[in-house]
C-alpha cells in the first residue's frame, strides 16, 4: 500500500470512529510506516474531511503533552499539536451532553488569541508581542483509541485527542502579566482536585506556542490572526461523569466553567 492510501485509510477510520462514537485499535502495528511525519499528514487529511463533511472551518490550534509528567503518563516523548474547528467550541453557560463522547476528559488551559499572523521561526517574546489577549479555557479531550492508550504517531493522527473546548468571558492583555507564575485552582463539583501554574506548560505557555509555530513552519503552515491556540494543560486531565460541574480559576484571568449532563 502506498503512503497516500495509508493516509486516506487511517483518516477515514478515525473520522468514522468519532462519528459513530466507537473505540478503535491503534494503527502503529498495522502500519509500521506510521511515524510522526506521516501521522501529521493523516491529521491534515482528517481535518479536510471534517471541514468538507461537517461544513466547519479551522478556529485555531491546540497543544498537547506539554509536560514531562504527562508525556510519561501517556508513554510518549515529546509534545504534539492538533487543530481546533469552529464546531468544537462550546458555551460555558450551556449544559454539555456526554452522548457525543467515547471517554471524555477535561483539563484547564490558557488560550492565546493573536492580533496578527505568527510564523516560524519565532521566539517566546515574539509570541507575546503578537498576542491580542489571553483567556481562561477548558479543553475536553476524547481519544478514539481503545482505553485511551496510544503511541505518539497514533495520537497525532487522531488530531491530538481534540474534541471540544470552552473559553471564558474575560480577556486579558499580556502586558504586566507573568504567565509563568499564573496560578490555577481546578474544582470538580465544588471540591479542589488540582492546582497548577503556567510554568507546568514547558516552563511558560508562550514557549509551548512558539514550539508549535516552529513545527508548523516546517510544514509551511502558520497561525492566523484571530485564531485561538490552547497552550497546553496546567494540570492532569480528569474523567468526566454524568452531572459533573467543573470550574477553574486563574490568577488575573478569571474563571471558566463546564456543566455536564447525561
Amino acid at each position: 500500500m502506498i503512503l497516500t492510501d495509508t493516509v486516506e485509510v487511517i483518516a477515514e477510520e478515525l473520522f468514522t470512529a468519532e462519528a459513530k462514537i466507537q473505540e478503535i485499535d491503534t494503527f502503529i502495528h498495522r502500519y509500521p510506516e506510521l511515524d510522526a511525519a506521516l501521522a501529521y499528514k493523516v491529521q491534515e487529511r482528517l481535518i479536510e474531511m471534517k471541514c468538507e463533511r461537517q461544513k466547519t472551518h479551522v478556529r485555531g490550534h491546540k497543544l498537547g503533552l506539554t509536560s514531562v509528567a504527562k508525556q510519561k503518563m501517556m508513554g510518549v516523548h515529546e509534545p504534539l499539536y492538533g487543530v481546533l474547528l469552529n464546531d468544537m467550541e462550546l458555551d460555558q453557560q450551556e449544559p454539555i451532553s456526554l452522548q457525543p463522547f467515547i471517554h471524555a476528559k477535561i483539563e484547564p488551559e490558557i488560550a492565546f488569541v493573536f492580533e496578527r499572523d505568527i510564523k516560524g521561526p519565532i521566539s517566546v517574546p515574539e509570541v507575546l508581542a503578537a498576542t491580542a489577549y489571553v483567556i481562561p479555557a477548558f479543553e475536553i479531550i476524547d481519544s478514539r483509541y481503545r482505553n485511551f492508550k496510544f503511541t505518539l504517531p497514533d495520537v497525532i493522527a487522531d488530531n491530538a485527542s481534540s474534541s471540544r473546548f470552552i473559553l471564558g468571558d474575560r480577556i486579558r492583555k499580556t502586558d504586566g502579566l507573568d504567565l509563568k507564575v499564573t496560578g490555577t485552582v481546578f474544582k470538580k463539583n465544588g471540591q479542589v482536585i488540582a492546582t497548577g501554574t503556567g510554568a507546568s506548560v514547558m516552563g511558560h505557555p508562550a514557549r509551548a506556542v512558539a514550539w508549535m509555530v516552529n513545527k508548523l513552519a516546517a510544514r509551511a503552515q502558520y497561525v492566523k490572526a484571530g485564531e485561538v491556540v490552547l497552550s497546553g494543560a496546567l494540570t492532569e486531565a480528569f474523567r468526566i461523569e454524568e452531572n459533573d460541574v467543573f470550574s477553574v480559576g486563574f490568577d488575573g484571568l478569571g474563571v471558566v466553567q463546564a456543566i455536564f449532563t447525561t
